[in-house]
């Protein structure tokens, strides 16, 4: 076994989750020291030749690199707040969920201690963790990344964003609006064609069609977006906004939810106001990236 299978790892946190990395680590034949509040979540790992810890110092004091899952920042800081709890000289890797301004927060106390930290989020469910479909995303120092991405790669497919510790928390959101956004548009249209009596089997090969025709235009919008341009190659958001008013209508005349549309539109009408009609529907990056009080 060669040393980046031997690389003593420590889990803290033991969720469903916790359990899945700690698992990943201890198949792919790391030392693995696992610590939960609850001792008894850590029996089946313990079976597989995990060493539980007594307590999370006595964790930390057993491995280089800690990995840690818990519920919420505020419970990281309750952990590690602890008396016998001394992260000098150790790696921190938080997967925990949270914000970019607690990611930020964690490096700054963690710092103040000693340890080297890495925030990171992870974008997979966990039967996914120790495959490729796990994408888990890291944000921190390249070289606290780099000494520990082989023992990493464990968990699935590792990926580094950059120095700002909150990049991973702000990847994770951005991935997550993504997601939900494409769910929504396919629910607006499923709903548009039960209507008439096409079940959601029968509209989905047309609207993954879409979907793929969409994904083709963003890095010519991404650059229209980062150099500030907007040109009108294929439509006017002027243009856009009367399909976006047909979108309405006819969600409303066969008797379908149409929030979601009218909240599209009321953009697409402000950046109009602003004088922006002529220009390429990336232009409402303006709207999206300025916060409304009402």
């Amino acid at each position: 076994m060669n040393d980046e299978t031997t690389t003593p790892v420590a889990v803290i946190g033991l969720g469903l989750m916790g359990q899945a990395l700690a698992g990943a680590l201890l198949e792919a034949g790391h030392p693995t020291t696992v610590w939960n509040r609850t001792a008894t979540k850590a029996d089946q790992l313990v079976a597989a030749g995990a060493r539980l810890a007594p307590t999370v110092g006595d964790a930390l004091q057993a491995a280089s690199l800690t990995i840690i899952c818990v519920t919420d920042y505020q419970a990281v800081h309750e952990l590690f707040d602890a008396s016998d709890v001394k992260p000098a000289g150790t790696t921190l890797v938080n997967l925990t969920s949270g914000d970019s301004a607690q990611a930020r927060a964690a490096a700054q106390w963690a710092e103040q201690r000693g340890a080297r930290y890495l925030d990171g989020a992870i974008m997979a469910i966990p039967s996914a963790i120790g495959t490729a479909e796990a994408v888990i995303l890291h944000s921190g120092p390249q070289s606290d990344f780099e000494a520990h991405k082989s023992t990493l790669d464990a968990l699935g497919t590792v990926t580094y964003l950059g120095a700002d510790h909150g990049l991973a928390s702000l990847y994770d959101v951005a991935g997550l609006a993504m997601m939900w956004s494409v769910l929504n548009g396919w629910l607006q249209g499923t709903a548009l064609l039960r209507t008439a009596g096409v079940d959601a089997a029968t509209y989905t090969p047309f609207a993954r069609q879409i979907a793929a025709v969409v994904t083709e235009w963003l890095p010519g919008y991404a650059e229209q977006i980062d150099s500030g341009s907007f040109p009108a190659e294929v439509s006017a958001l002027e243009t856009d906004v009367r399909a976006m008013a047909h979108l309405i209508e006819e969600s409303e005349a066969v008797g379908v939810n149409a929030d979601l549309p009218k909240l599209i539109k009321a953009m697409a009408d402000r950046a109009i106001a602003a004088g922006h009609g002529a220009e390429q529907y990336p232009v409402l990056i303006e709207e999206f990236g300025t916060p409304r009080d009402d």
